[in-house]
């Protein structure tokens, strides 16, 4: 069910974007006198959020009082950030030198398949976000992915269905 609200408790129990922006306006007035606060923030406000849109960035820049190309600089340039709605669950499909030889490719072009997105995309249903990184510590046991905070090593394509059922 959509949920319309926006400035109350949202009819299926979610955040309106009021109250979202409710909340990053205290961690703001937490954080805005501290030097070098923005990166904090601008995590914080993205947990709170998913990601940071513009609208989200000029009002941090407003709250904190410094320029909007200063946010926004800092959000586009640290690859945690995303400027776009992120999926439920991100999928990390390692690329680094093993996991690539040992058939990362092959995974990521299964994934964007199943999931009908590329890389960098979130699914249109917001399950599934997917990106590739350079490493993920698992070298030994290559190819390895990772879903939230969980890590899958010697991945093939044919395991991906019974990995993503349980997402």
């Amino acid at each position: 069910m959509d949920c319309e609200a926006t400035k109350s408790q949202c009819c299926c129990g979610e955040e309106t974007d009021q109250q979202k922006y409710d909340k990053i306006a205290e961690i703001i007035d937490q954080y805005k006198n501290r030097e070098g606060s923005l990166i904090q923030v601008l995590h914080m406000a993205q947990t709170v959020y998913g990601y940071l849109p513009m609208e989200l960035l000029k009002f941090i820049a407003k709250r904190m009082d410094i320029p909007l190309s200063e946010v926004s600089g800092v959000s586009t340039f640290y690859p945690v950030f995303s400027m776009q709605p992120r999926g439920k669950h991100t999928i990390k499909v390692c690329m680094g030198t093993a996991c690539y030889v040992r058939g990362g490719k092959k995974l990521v072009d299964r994934l964007e398949n199943m999931l009908g997105i590329q890389v960098g995309e979130t699914s249109e249903d917001r399950k599934y976000s997917l990106e590739v990184v350079r490493c993920l510590g698992a070298c030994g046991l290559a190819p390895a992915m990772m879903i939230d905070e969980t890590i899958y090593k010697q991945v093939n394509p044919d395991k991906l269905n019974s990995i993503l059922a349980k997402y």
